[in-house]
This record gives structure tokens, C-alpha cells and sequence, in this order.
């Protein structure tokens, strides 16, 4: 929860949130909201119950965890929710390979190739 303090803090200070930071601000309320359900379901117990599982995942819109000898092995959960989820990783991880680059390219002083320069190397144009 550091990370979305940090964010908070530097949100109270009048700082602009990078996209980064909001991909990572929403990725922590979708984890606290995970990590805040009931007690796991035992699979066993689950296999008697998969359709109430199912629908219960789909209208509350969190993972239902299921546990083996109390430890949890596995989720159910809500196809749309994890397809966000999905999205929201592959963003987080196009941004920080943006970033990455920027960072090299100051660090290096490398001027970016312009569009049409790289289209043209491709044999696009």
C-alpha cells in the first residue's frame, strides 16, 4: 500500500499522476478488493457448489478463492474482471517500457528516429 501513498501524497501536493501511476492506483484497489473477501471455499466443498461459485464471482465482481488444507490454490472469477486485469498489465507493462526508453534516450542523449524514417526502413512507405 506504499505505492498508492506515495501517489496520494504527491496527488495532495498538486504533481500530476503519470499514466503509470494511474494503472498502479487502480491495480492496488482491485488487489485490496481481492484480498478483502470472505474466507476461501475448500475445493472439495466447490465441486458441490461450482454453479453458486460461478454466479457468485459474476455478480459481486470478486475472485472467489478456493483452498486445499487451508492455504488458497486457486480463484474463481468474473471473465470480464480478469480480461480488465489482463489489460491493465499489458498497460502497465507498455508504460514502463516507455519509460525505460525514455530514460535510455536521455541517458544516452540518442535523438528518437522520426515515423517516416522508421516506416521507410521497414519498407512501409
Amino acid at each position: 500500500m506504499l505505492q498508492s501513498d506515495s501517489l496520494g501524497h504527491r496527488l495532495a501536493e498538486g504533481q500530476r499522476w503519470t499514466s503509470s501511476d494511474c494503472i498502479v492506483q487502480k491495480g492496488a484497489q482491485m488487489y485490496t478488493r481481492a484480498m478483502s473477501t470472505l474466507d476461501p471455499i475448500s475445493v472439495s466443498d466447490a465441486r458441490d457448489q461450482l454453479a453458486s461459485i460461478i454466479n457468485r464471482a459474476r455478480t459481486n465482481h470478486e475472485p472467489v478463492f478456493l483452498s486445499r488444507r487451508g492455504r488458497r490454490v486457486a480463484a474463481v472469477i468474473d471473465a470480464d474482471y480478469l480480461e480488465r486485469l489482463i489489460e491493465l498489465a499489458e498497460d502497465m507493462t507498455d508504460i514502463r517500457a516507455a519509460e525505460d526508453s525514455r530514460e535510455e534516450m536521455r541517458r544516452t542523449k540518442v535523438e528518437p528516429m522520426p515515423w517516416d524514417q522508421v516506416k521507410a526502413d521497414l519498407g512501409l512507405v
